[in-house]
């Protein structure tokens, strides 16, 4: 039986309207996939709370958690993934990748170009028709 994860990730949207995507690094599980940063939720948080952990240990920045944009469970070949994405707005600093091997600010019409990994793309779809 495969093991279901939990995982959350933040639609980072700046002032010029761009958002902010992560490269997964050569040495991580989904390797070389673009994705919305974020990760899993431990005991006892709230997705909002792992989000904003998330973010700032892998990034080095806060954010403040905004709307549910997507809830997407996804089966990989070996594992299944439960996604939820927010929309979310930088508090404090600027996103420095500490784990993933590049990151980027895209504007939404330009999200579908990045080869995103499955479970983000039905959040990709909402963004890039302006839903959110």
């Amino acid at each position: 039986m495969k093991k279901s994860v939990h995982v959350v990730g933040a639609i980072i949207e700046n002032e010029n309207k761009e958002i902010f995507c992560a490269l997964r690094g050569p040495e991580m599980s989904l390797a070389n996939y673009w994705e919305f940063p974020g990760g899993k939720i431990e005991v006892g948080e709230t997705p909002e709370e792992a989000l904003q952990r998330e973010i700032n240990e892998e990034f080095n920045c806060s954010i403040t958690v905004g709307e549910k944009v997507e809830d997407t469970t996804y089966e990989y070949e070996k594992v299944i993934v439960r996604l939820e994405t927010y929309m979310a707005t930088l508090l404090k600093g600027k996103p420095i990748a500490l784990e993933h091997s590049d990151t980027k600010w895209v504007t939404r019409d330009n999200l579908h170009k990045l080869n995103f990994a499955p479970a983000d793309i039905p959040a990709v779809e909402k963004i890039v028709k302006e839903e959110y």
